[in-house]
Formats: C-alpha cells, sequence, structure tokens
C-alpha cells in the first residue's frame, strides 16, 4: 500500500528529527554526569526536542556563510533577500498562498521587486526560492545555462501525482525526441481537422445565445481545443463538445445529470482540480506533504483521467497489432501510434496522453478566452481583424498556411494577448549545481546562485514591465509588434518575450496553438459575430 505525501515526507524526517534529538540528549546528560552539573531534566528535554530547529537555523547561517564565500570566488554577489518578519519564514509563505487564493497573478513580487530588484531570494520551510523576471537571467536558466537547471526531483515528485513521468514531468530529452517529429509544418497544415471543430463549436454557441442564454466561453474553447487537440496528436475525436453547454447556474433550465456524468465533463472538471491542487502544493514549499497527511489530494483526479484516457491508450494498441506488418500504414501514424511503437506501458502512454491532452487543451483555450475578452474591449481592433480576414482569405475560403502568414495584424494582436496574459504566467527550474546570473547592469558583478536553488521565473510580470516594454507596457495595444516599438525594444532584446518558453524546452505545440486560433476559430468568431463586443462582453462581466 502506497503511503501519503504527509506520511513519506513524515518518514522521511522523522527519524533524522529523532538522532538529533535523542543525540542531544545523550550528550546533555552525559555531561551532566560527568561533571556533576545539576541540569535539570525537563531542561535536557526541552533542548533535545528544539534541537532540531535549532540545527536546521545552524545550517542556515552556516550554508549563506559558505555561499557568500563561494560568490566572492567567482566574482559575485549574492542575490538579495527578501527580509522576514519571523525566523520560520511564516510571513512569506503565508504571502504566497494568499495570493494564489485571492490575489492578482504576480502582484506580490512588483512590491518586492521595487525593494529588491528583478532578482531576489525568499526562504520557505526546506528550501529557499529565487524569483526572477529579468530576461538576462531566465535566458539562462532556458537557453544558455540550460544544463545547469532542470525540473529536479523535489518539482517531479511534486507533480508526478498529476502528471506522472510525462514530458512536462521530465528531464532529459526522450520524451521531447519521441514527440518533436509530429510538430513540423507538414503535419499541421492540414487545418480540415482544426475546422470541423472550430464550426461546431460556434454552431453550439449560436444555438445557446439564441435561446437567450449567456455562455461560458472558457469551457466552449476547452472543448474545442481538447477535441482538435484529441484527434490531432491521438487520431481519436474524445468529442467533449457533444456533452453540450452548461446552462448559467441561476437560469431556469435545469442542467441534466448526463452533463457532470459525461466523460469529457468529468475529465474537465478533473483536470481542473488537479491543476488548482497542483498549484496550491508549489505555493507551500517543501512542506506542502503536510497538508495530505493522510490522502494524495490529486489521485482522485488523476483516476478520473486515466479512466478517459484508457480506452485511446487500448485502441492504439490494437491497432499496433492489425497493422504491424503494413510500413506503409504506419508512416501515417499519430503521435500515440508511434508511442505504441515505443513501448506498451500502459502507465508510460498514460502519463504521455495526460499531459499531452493537458496541454493542448489549456494553453489554446486560454488564448483564445483572452483573445476574445480583449476583442470584446477593444471593437475597433475587431473590426481591423474582420478587415484582413475577409482581404486575405476572404468569407467563404478555407484559410492556408500562407494566408496565415500574411495577417500580420492578427498575429500581432495574439502576440500582445500573449505578452499580457501569458498560458504559463510563471514556471520554475532547479539548479543542479552552482551558477551565475549576468548582471543586468553594465558595470555591476553577477549573482551568484547556489545549486539545488528552486528558481522561479514569471514571464508574467517581465511581459508588463515598463523598463522592458515602454512606458505603456500596461496597455493592450498589438501595434506594439508592428511600428517602432517592434525595433526599439523587442528586436534587440528577444527574450523579453517568452509565451512560450525558450530554448531546448520550448513549447513543442506552439505552432498548433497558433494556428487553432488563426484559422477558422477566430475567422468564423468574428465573421459570425460582427459586433463581437455587444454579444461577449456580458460573458466576462
Amino acid at each position: 500500500m502506497q503511503l501519503s505525501p504527509g506520511l513519506s515526507f513524515l518518514a522521511k524526517i522523522l527519524p533524522l528529527y529523532f538522532i538529533t534529538s535523542a543525540s542531544t540528549h545523550f550528550f546533555s546528560d552525559a555531561i551532566r554526569v560527568r561533571y556533576i552539573y545539576n541540569l535539570p531534566s525537563w531542561a535536557i528535554i526541552l533542548f533535545s526536542a528544539i534541537s532540531q530547529p535549532l540545527f536546521i537555523m545552524a545550517r542556515g547561517y552556516y550554508s549563506d556563510y559558505s555561499d557568500r564565500r563561494k560568490a566572492v570566488a567567482l566574482g559575485a554577489v549574492m542575490i538579495p533577500t527578501v527580509e522576514e518578519k519571523w525566523p520560520v519564514t511564516i510571513n512569506t509563505a503565508k504571502i504566497l498562498v494568499n495570493n494564489l487564493k485571492d490575489g492578482y497573478p504576480g502582484e506580490f513580487m512588483w512590491g518586492w521587486m521595487k525593494k529588491y530588484g528583478n532578482t531576489f531570494k525568499v526562504f520557505l520551510p526546506f528550501e529557499r526560492l529565487v524569483w526572477t523576471s529579468e530576461p538576462g537571467h531566465i535566458k539562462a536558466i532556458l537557453a544558455t545555462q540550460f544544463d545547469s537547471f532542470e525540473k529536479g526531483p523535489s518539482f517531479i515528485e511534486l507533480a508526478s501525482s498529476m502528471l506522472g513521468t510525462g514530458v512536462f514531468n521530465s528531464d532529459g530529452v526522450f520524451h521531447r525526441a519521441i514527440t518533436r517529429p509530429f510538430f513540423i509544418r507538414e503535419r499541421i497544415s492540414d487545418f480540415e481537422i482544426f475546422g470541423v471543430h472550430a464550426d461546431e463549436a460556434l454552431r453550439q454557441a449560436k444555438v445557446r445565445l439564441a435561446e437567450g442564454y449567456p455562455i461560458d466561453f472558457q469551457d466552449l474553447v476547452s472543448r474545442f481545443t481538447l477535441d482538435s487537440a484529441s484527434e490531432f496528436l491521438l487520431g481519436q475525436n474524445v468529442e467533449s463538445l457533444s456533452g453540450g453547454l452548461a446552462y448559467p447556474k441561476n437560469s431556469s433550465k435545469l442542467i441534466p445529470p448526463s452533463f457532470d456524468s459525461h466523460p469529457s465533463n468529468r475529465f474537465v472538471t478533473a483536470f481542473m482540480q488537479a491543476q488548482t491542487q497542483l498549484s496550491f502544493r508549489l505555493s507551500q514549499g517543501g512542506t506542502w506533504p503536510l497538508q495530505e497527511l493522510f490522502s494524495d489530494h490529486i489521485a482522485p483526479n488523476r483516476k478520473v483521467l486515466d479512466e478517459f484516457v484508457t480506452p485511446l491508450m487500448e485502441m492504439a494498441i490494437r491497432k499496433k497489432s492489425q497493422l504491424k506488418d503494413d510500413l506503409e500504414e504506419r508512416e501515417t501514424d499519430n503521435l500515440l501510434d508511434h508511442l505504441v511503437q515505443q513501448t506498451e506501458d500502459p502507465r508510460v502512454l498514460m502519463d504521455e496522453v495526460v499531459n499531452l491532452l493537458a496541454a493542448g487543451r489549456d494553453t489554446t483555450a486560454s488564448l483564445l478566452t483572452y483573445a476574445v475578452y480583449m476583442m470584446a474591449e477593444h471593437p475597433d481592433m475587431t473590426q481591423r481583424l474582420r478587415d484582413e480576414i475577409i482581404s486575405k482569405v476572404g468569407p467563404t475560403n478555407q484559410p492556408t498556411y500562407e494566408n496565415i502568414r500574411e495577417m500580420k495584424f492578427l498575429r500581432a494582436f495574439l502576440n500582445e494577448v500573449l505578452r499580457l496574459y501569458p498560458p504559463v504566467p510563471f514556471n520554475e527550474r532547479i539548479s543542479n549545481k552552482d551558477a551565475i546570473f549576468p548582471s543586468s547592469v553594465p558595470g555591476s558583478r553577477p549573482l551568484y546562485v547556489p545549486a539545488l536553488s528552486r528558481c522561479v521565473y514569471s514571464v508574467f510580470v517581465m511581459h508588463r514591465r515598463t523598463d522592458l516594454w515602454g512606458p505603456d507596457s500596461m496597455e493592450f495595444d498589438p501595434d506594439r509588434f508592428i511600428d517602432e516599438r517592434l525595433s526599439k525594444y523587442l528586436t534587440p532584446n528577444p527574450f523579453i518575450f517568452c509565451p512560450f518558453n525558450a530554448g531546448p524546452r520550448i513549447c513543442l505545440g506552439q505552432q498548433v496553438s497558433s494556428i487553432l486560433v488563426k484559422s477558422n476559430f477566430i475567422k468564423g468568431l468574428i465573421l459570425s459575430y460582427p459586433a463581437i463586443a455587444e454579444v461577449f462582453v456580458v460573458q466576462f462581466g
């Protein structure tokens, strides 16, 4: 029987605690006997009990002293540390948790950045966090010093309940090497798959709006992207759009029981709950298992995901058996069929499929949702998009790869959405050895990053910095990707814009995400609803 995260955590640390406490007790007792010093028993017990926390604090001070010596030896300086009111980092942990629950993403960082700079260090129980929104430091993590930073065993353990050993929870090149060939232009330039699902999503939106009810647009596009991703990557449409759209909770229409029990709806609910719990774990630092003392809070959701994925996996294995001698057929395999050629291990396959479905659904749904949000707020830009689409594609034609490349304002519009609302606002790596962040100020010394530092980088914050994007950085203005601001800010420093990561771990599906959005969905949406601001503004309150 597998232990819960909390019990596993206690099983690791309690022996160390008892060894330290017992050693302290026997040492104190030996001194009392040897020197006939009348130290009260309660004092010995108390000192033994607090010896482990004292040891941790002493180790922290020694580690800081050692790090300072190493920094000097490397000609670097220490990363500024956020001042903590309490010695056990209670206040910092509270700030992070409260921001996750009720705050705006990265809200806490702005105050600390003003005081400590764009890269600073905070301490949580059992670990130190380096936070950065500095392009040069993010570039070091993702590209120039890639080998010095990895997902790391702590993150992999933290996320394994949801992602297992899939591509987004693994170090090394195996997973990306076997998936990369399926994201080349030749495989994603056929828009027919995406167009069918876009048409169905928009049809359902029209029906619901005609009934006089609003729709949850994020839910709609999540279904569209899940169906598109499953058919493109796995060769099988999971038909989440067939589950229907929910009516508002305050409407007179009752949501039928079949809605909640629909397999795709159960998948979406389980995925969102698992993702929320994963974010909570990240905010807790190294002590997150104590919040899940008797059970893994993600495991029930992962069970639902596995139930959803298992039929897809079994069908691919059967197909492999039927076509094992047909080499010509293998050349047209989808990604899942290719994975089955590499292994039939059900756990490996399920982990990979869950990772790919999660990424295929989440990233594009986020981009589409915020794109429509911005179109609703900026009707003049929506009209420019409509004019460009009609000019380059026409009202009835299917878009081609060349059409999409020609639509400069659409590309700029989506880039601006990604700048202000990146699908992954925060990410992290852990340093597997001592590293150096280059100085962001000419003439000053670089920053020393000790080994085993958890480095959290925020493109969300970086994309909004006025010193990187100009005084209007908080304004939504797609023309910054077209006019003179492009050559002033982005061209000389391309790492200020990293919505899909960068370096060896750059998002493999960024072109798929871009095409899903740029092709039939946006085209159909804008041509169906010329006054999109009037139609959708109510959906966003």
